[in-house]
């Protein structure tokens, strides 16, 4: 699956919809299609063209997002775009990883599953139907939801079809026991890949001191116990309780009338289970500030910290996105990487973030680092947090990152891929349909102080729960902050 690159202060929202990508582009067979209607749309002068802004901001797409439910319960959020013959459409569930119960991979599994076989077609008829069609299927599965995703050419010729097909797949899949077979085995390969890895088993290890006994404690790819266990029966039952139609979101964004997207959503959520939506799961209690260390041999060490974050509902997230900004949620110029690469050329680079899902999500910060100073490292990166939590930022800082948003943000909505993440989002998390411009209100208003609250409220150096993946070897000092570090980061990162 692709990932697009998105506005860096927009991280929590978009993240979720940038994870949930899944290769929206069409597929070989697709390409006649796809060029012709693009030409279309060009001649006919629909496309801002680079050319035409001439050196100013792109303007922000205006949204008018229309939201109803189904007969059958589904929560819709359309968007009409006519500027190419196409429409994107996503189904976001609450079929995480967090509603694996006592089967750590079963979500991932059942999502896997999905386009290997339905009546009369098996995976390879599957994926022809759609090439032939000009359009692309993608999915996936991931702590807080699963993904089934359609582009398609919106003519009634391309559409009917691939809808057709679209909602066999999703919502009545054989489950065929080669396919099963076949994943399950990649599945405990990349297992035995993962021992390789020393920045996987560093993110393990925390989420598991992190969230303890919570459902996000474990890896949304199960673990090489659990998923041999996993049986067929267990997938059609989670399937037919966690791919119901009160349990979907479903986003559509592109060349259809409000009529016509109304009949595409019934046909979807009617070719569904039929059920409720699953419970929110509970939030984690707090963890014990703790360190921990995994032997590895290697010339780097990598190092994590995390605590709680906020969940999706925080009204600080707009703080705390800009906050987070200035401190290390960005490239050159952060608080981490000014500190820690641009003065004494420790890492190749070091970053922070928030990922807050339906419950509280992790505060991380993360790098790689020379094995023999992986320990004064660590300090320099726990005494550049506690320095910003007593200081704040500057206000140069903030202005500097509300400039950077505001030319940014137009990118949020840049495409109707774009734009049916930000969709599919703020219908799982009940956000305001007014939400990308409340955040963007609010973040410009932002003062120093109520920034610094914000990350002073939600985080603390003494609860931080650390794991470092690295040999045990000989400490040297770190060098003096510099202009000029004597010693420049190491190359691309290990592994």
């Amino acid at each position: 699956m692709s990932e697009r690159k998105t506005p860096r202060l927009l991280l929590g929202l978009i993240a979720i919809a940038v994870i949930g990508s899944a290769a929206f582009y069409l597929m070989p067979g697709a390409k006649t299609d796809a060029s012709e209607a693009l030409d279309n749309a060009k001649s006919s002068q629909k496309l801002q063209s680079l050319a035409e802004l001439d050196g100013k901001a792109p303007a922000s797409r205006k949204l008018d997002v229309q939201t109803w439910n189904t007969a059958d319960g589904a929560k819709v959020l359309f968007v009409e775009a006519h500027e190419l013959p196409m429409f994107d459409m996503r189904l976001i569930f609450a079929a995480g990883s967090s509603q694996d119960g006592n089967a750590p991979g079963l979500a991932i599994l059942t999502n896997a599953m999905l386009n290997e076989g339905v009546a009369g077609k098996d995976v390879g008829a599957i994926a022809q139907g759609f090439e032939s069609l000009g359009a692309d299927f993608g999915n996936g599965a991931y702590k807080d939801m699963a993904l089934a995703s359609l582009r398609s050419l919106s003519a009634a010729e391309q559409r009917e079809p691939a809808l057709k097909l679209f909602s066999e797949v999703v919502g009545k899949p054989t489950f065929p026991a080669d396919s099963f077979a076949r994943i399950k085995n990649q599945m405990l390969a990349g297992f035995e890949y993962q021992k390789q890895n020393p920045g996987k088993l560093a993110s393990l290890e925390l989420m598991k001191r992190l969230y303890g006994d919570h459902p996000y404690a474990h890896s949304s790819d199960g673990n090489p116990q659990s998923v041999p266990k996993i049986t067929l029966a267990q997938l059609r039952e989670f399937h037919a309780k966690a791919y119901a139609a009160g349990n979907v979101v479903i986003a559509l964004v592109g060349d259809l009338s409000r009529a016509e997207a109304e009949a595409i959503a019934n046909q979807v959520s009617g070719a569904l289970p039929k059920g409720p939506a699953l419970a929110k799961i509970a939030q984690p209690q707090e963890p014990k500030a703790s360190i921990g260390h995994i032997e590895f041999p290697s010339k780097q060490t990598n190092l994590m910290l995390a605590q709680l974050g906020i969940d999706r509902d925080d009204p600080d997230y707009a703080a705390l996105s800009m906050g987070n900004q200035i401190l290390g949620g960005g490239g050159f110029g952060t608080r981490l990487m000014s500190e820690v690469r641009e003065k004494r050329g420790l890492t190749y680079g070091v970053y922070s973030g928030f990922s807050p899902m339906q419950a509280r999500g992790p505060f991380m910060i993360n790098l790689q680092t020379r094995a023999e100073m992986s320990e004064g490292t660590l300090k320099l990166v726990q005494d550049v947090l506690a320095d910003y939590l007593k200081t704040g930022p500057t206000q140069k800082e903030l202005d500097d990152a509300k400039r950077e948003l505001a030319g940014s943000f137009p990118l949020s909505t840049a495409s109707n891929a774009d734009i049916v993440g930000q969709l599919g989002a703020m219908g799982f998390y009940n956000l305001p349909l007014s939400y990308l411009d409340d955040f963007m209100r609010q973040s410009q208003s932002l003062t120093v102080e109520q920034v610094k609250d914000a990350m002073n409220k939600h985080l603390s150096t003494d609860k931080l729960v650390i794991v470092s993946a690295g040999p045990t070897v000989p400490q040297k000092p770190l060098p003096a902050p510099s202009d000029k570090p004597a010693e420049q980061p190491l190359g691309v990162p290990e592994h």
